[in-house]
């Protein structure tokens, strides 16, 4: 990924804290003969070995998973807030913009075996059912819904690379930066909102 220096984010625990938060990835591989991407959930764990990977699976059907086991490099997307900015907001002429950020991580892929698989179900569930009212669990669920994770091929990515970009307006200066944030907040649009806020932690 292209990343200017300016926009470049090399905050580690920043990075892991913004996969917890937008965990939904698009996993991109060479499958078939072509890019193939898949939308799907992944989380940070640590594996046997003690090494921080990425958990995930995709569907038995999904020709992806047949893929892994040739082509064991992906790349895993992370996407978060991101806003049109309008060049009205300045207090020159200059070009509109956008302003986003996003994490790229590269990767190894090993598929796990069942048990493993169920294991990492249960901790995907835990994960995303800490805000239910009525939290479902795996281990309480019937041996014949378990049996469905046998229709999934679940894997952890061996982590070679992290690459982050996180753009902010940081190129302009103080009274535009501020203008930014009032006009994003004016827009009523929840991703805009959240850029602001974003620009708000960042405010030099």
């Amino acid at each position: 990924m292209y990343i200017p220096n300016l926009y470049k984010n090399e905050n580690q625990s920043e990075i892991k804290n913004f996969i917890h938060e937008n965990g939904f990835a698009i996993l991109v591989n060479q499958t078939n003969g072509k890019l193939w991407a898949t939308h799907i959930p992944l989380f940070l764990d640590i594996n046997k070995l003690g090494n921080e990977v990425l958990v995930g699976h995709v569907s038995l059907e999904n020709p992806q998973a047949e893929s892994f086991k040739d082509n064991h490099d992906v790349l895993a997307i992370f996407s978060g807030a991101h806003s049109y900015i309008s060049s009205s907001w300045y207090d020159h002429e200059n070009v509109p913009t956008w302003n986003y950020i996003a994490v790229h991580v590269y990767g190894k892929v090993t598929i796990l075996k069942y048990d493993e698989a169920v294991l990492s179900l249960k901790k995907l569930v835990d994960k995303y059912e800490t805000k239910s009212e009525n939290p479902v669990k795996i281990e309480e669920l019937s041996k014949e819904t378990i049996r469905q994770a046998r229709g999934i091929v679940a894997f952890e990515i061996e982590i070679t690379s992290i690459e982050a970009i996180k753009k902010m307006s940081q190129n302009r200066d103080d009274k535009n930066y501020k203008n930014i944030i009032s006009e994003l907040e004016k827009t009523h649009d929840n991703q805009s909102i959240e850029v602001a806020n974003e620009m708000k932690k960042c405010q030099r």
